[in-house]
């Protein structure tokens, strides 16, 4: 095999990474909520019901900014029915996956959820602008972020919440650009409205910061024209607009899967180009940036079927993907791809937390384990935080059905304030190793702190109930650096963790 190369040097950087790239995403939907965060009955559940095995993954998984209540599930919302005392808020049909909500897990569970995680876990609140619109955004907004002295935030303060929720960033909506969503809309119907409710609600807080509905993917008809009409509306009024991608193989085509990552750089370039034709043509100097909001490896074809069949349960098991190491290995490589874009991408989100398309598992009266995805989350959260720096890869390549000729090695690399240096790579070869050679221009590194891949024999080998510890990162040996330097192996089907000093 050919040896894949590239070059670091401090003087060519893409942007300092925001810490909320590293966002998840908590939705009504299946048992994320119930008997996933919150199972009052578990062995290990606190006062307030929340599972106490799963924060502890949590806050290990390095989650920081929760987008929350969904998803579609917003498109249906009613945020009145999600405070005040349990036994009396109503049961609600959720439209968006045929279930029933209870809302005993509702707004302030939500709050105290975050701040149980840590002072680094930030709220991401979304609007219904699907069955509602600018009145009932207010009113949330007085509820969760006034002080005191008007009816709603006092009725905050005699639901027990003294201290305003204090939140920033707030989505205007959910993918209403879908057929399937609530309140489904055309560009210039959901045009309008965001911009009448970013308006209204800066009235209230100037400083909120505020995501306007993207594409649902880059794959939906009205895409780029969408971002156009809507940012034609909005863009003086907003700060960030959304982009969805979900990715799995499909008819077996494991090599363009492998290269997924190829259609999300392409997404996101293709976004920021609209923007910016779009501040060009307003004659705005005002960058808009992006949120990505909902990304992960999803076996949405085993979807469909399930939602469809269901007749108005609580909380089933639903959207409950098992990852494998080549899930993990795609997964990884979407996390490369933020990183690469952290000048314009400056939130994300991956979808969803627990149980649900989800990075941990829980069993309900059981056990709470780490599927293979958690591994390069963690990683990427923990290692990539700094300047990331501009890695341009000569690989060896590969041909994809879908992709065309793609790169063997996916590549990233950020440098953190002592001046060590991280590597994120990608082997997309499932069947030969890929070496490695990375000139280190500038950077005063002389050794590999640890060098971890996750790789494994068998690619279908993932973590379950019953096997909680099958897959998890390994330690590499022969990785070295020397004469400025690095020189590393990368196992086939691989995703690698290079820490150098």
């Amino acid at each position: 095999m050919r040896t894949a190369r590239f070059t670091l040097d401090p003087a060519f950087t893409v942007a300092e990474v925001n810490p909320r790239l590293f966002g998840s995403f908590v939705e009504h939907l299946g048992r994320c909520v119930y008997t996933g965060i919150y199972e009052p009955d578990h062995p290990t559940a606190d006062e307030a019901g929340l599972r106490q095995d799963v924060l502890d993954l949590v806050r290990e998984l390095g989650v920081t900014t929760i987008r929350y209540p969904g998803g579609n599930f917003v498109s249906g919302y009613k945020w009145e029915d999600s405070v005040g005392p349990v036994e009396h808020r109503p049961r609600r049909l959720d439209l968006a996956w045929r279930s029933t909500e209870t809302n005993r897990f509702g707004l302030s569970e939500y709050i105290a959820f975050l701040r149980k995680i840590g002072p680094r876990a930030e709220p991401m609140m979304a609007v219904n602008l699907g069955t509602r619109g600018v009145a009932e955004a207010l009113e949330l907004q007085e509820y969760a972020n006034h002080p005191s002295g008007t009816a709603l935030s006092d009725l905050r303060v005699e639901h027990g919440d003294k201290d305003p929720f204090g939140i920033k960033l707030w989505c205007l909506g959910n993918e209403l650009d879908g057929p399937w969503q609530t309140g489904h809309k055309t560009a210039e119907e959901y045009g309008r409205i965001a911009a009448e409710t970013a308006r209204a609600m800066r009235q209230i807080d100037p400083g909120v910061e505020l995501v306007a509905c993207g594409s649902s993917s880059q794959a939906m008809p009205t895409f780029a024209e969408w971002e156009a009409t809507v940012l034609k509306e909005t863009y003086d009024l907003v700060d960030y607009i959304s982009l969805h991608a979900y990715y799995e193989p499909v008819d077996g085509d494991v090599d363009s899967f492998l290269a997924s990552a190829v259609d999300m750089e392409s997404f996101i370039e293709n976004v920021v180009a609209t923007c910016d034709h779009m501040g060009a043509r307003l004659k705005s100097k005002k960058k808009i940036n992006l949120s990505f909001d909902e990304w992960n490896v999803w076996y949405l074809s085993r979807s469909e079927a399930q939602v469809a069949a269901l007749d108005w349960p609580e909380a089933p098991r639903l959207l409950e993907d098992s990852y494998s190491v080549t899930d993990a290995v795609v997964f990884g490589s979407l996390l490369i791809a933020l990183l690469r874009h952290a000048d314009r991408v400056t939130v994300a989100c991956l979808a969803q937390l627990v149980n649900v398309i989800a990075p941990i598992m829980t069993e309900p009266g059981g056990p709470a384990w780490r599927q293979t995805t958690f591994f390069p989350f963690a990683q990427a959260s923990r290692y990539g935080r700094g300047q990331v720096l501009d890695v341009r890869v000569d690989s060896p390549t590969y041909e994809t059905a879908k992709y065309g000729e793609a790169d063997l090695l996916h590549a990233t690399a950020v440098r953190a304030g002592d001046g060590t240096v991280t590597v994120f790579a990608v082997n997309r070869s499932r069947t030969e190793a890929l070496p490695l050679d990375v000139a280190l221009n500038g950077l005063e590194l002389s050794e590999v702190v640890e060098h971890s891949a996750l790789a494994d024999a068998d690619p279908d080998a993932r973590n379950t109930l019953t096997e909680p510890e099958r897959v998890a990162p390994h330690p590499v040996e022969g990785t070295a650096v020397r004469d400025g330097r690095l020189s590393a192996v990368l196992e086939p089907l691989s995703w690698n963790v290079i820490r150098l000093a």
